[in-house]
């Protein structure tokens, strides 16, 4: 696979560690491209050809990668650069968290040009993103994953063929509202611990090793909500809400009553109102405690 051309599109907070390890762990030509130059002169210094445009990237390109902050600038790039005839032959991947009625249709429209199609959203931490760990749910004809699977790999080890085109980002949605609903649980845990004279930190270590145990304990928990660390350049609040609204739409398109996400959405809301939407998601805690940044 050494003759593919890898394109990347959208270098962020995630996506700049996922094209540096395409990069650094496969055996594939990779040209990118971002709004922002930063991320790109990193890249620049691991191999990776700077793109003049996305469009730019596109033609050059085997495979396309998208990797952007959600469903509004997915159709965008689609509409303004992607469906166009001279991309026939050209396979795009969005690993971006996309609505999946938007998902599907683009997928249509990609096959009406000629282009092929997946949906391969992914999920754990930024670090995760760093270390190449990522998990890969991918929707969408299986020939195709099964081609560029080594790509894949590049940026994690775990890549779960999810069904037709949209189920992966069905799969990535609602593991992302289980993980809220978890994360808002776990707040609630610490802040009454607090209040009744126990230390959060003790108490979480305790329901880490008892039946309350859950990654979201073991990392967001451990990591950002006992300290107080909520860094800006991870998955903020505000992103974890867009996440969610993504969730409870595929919940009310299927005619499912869901207060548990609902709930965790009133407080991701809040989070925000407190002026908190910029800090990592587990921020929801001083929703809970109801205190600012």
């Amino acid at each position: 696979m050494a003759s593919i051309t890898v394109g990347f599109i959208g270098t962020g907070a995630m996506g700049e560690h996922m094209c540096r390890n395409i990069a650094k762990n496969g055996d594939h030509p990779v040209i990118a491209f971002d709004l922002s130059p930063a991320p790109l002169n990193r890249l620049s210094n691991h191999g990776v050809i700077i793109a003049k445009s996305a469009m730019d990237a596109a033609i050059k390109s085997d495979v396309l990668i998208l990797s952007l902050p959600g469903g509004p600038e997915v159709e965008s790039i689609a509409n303004t650069t992607l469906l166009s005839p001279k991309l026939s032959g050209l396979t795009v991947i969005d690993m971006s968290t996309t609505p999946v009625k938007l998902t599907r249709e683009i997928a249509q429209k990609f096959d009406q040009m000629g282009i092929q199609f997946l949906d391969a959203p992914v999920a754990r931490t930024q670090q995760a993103a760093i270390d190449g760990n990522l998990s890969i749910m991918v929707g969408g004809n299986r020939d195709i994953l099964e081609h560029y699977k080594d790509v894949l790999l590049c940026m994690g080890p775990d890549i779960t063929h999810c069904g037709p085109v949209g189920c992966g980002q069905i799969a990535k949605i609602l593991n992302n509202m289980v993980v809220f609903q978890n994360g808002l649980a776990l707040a609630e845990a610490i802040t009454i611990g607090r209040e009744a004279g126990m230390d959060g930190g003790h108490l979480l270590d305790i329901i880490n090793k008892s039946s309350g145990a859950s990654f979201v304990g073991m990392n967001h928990g451990i990591k950002s909500m006992v300290p107080g660390k909520f860094p800006l350049k991870q998955f903020p609040a505000r992103y974890a809400l867009k996440d969610l609204s993504y969730a409870l739409q595929l919940a009310e398109e299927g005619g499912v009553v869901v207060p548990g996400a609902e709930l965790a959405g009133k407080m991701l809301e809040k989070a925000i109102d407190l002026g908190n939407g910029d800090e990592y998601w587990p921020t929801i805690i001083k929703a809970v405690e109801n205190r600012k940044t």
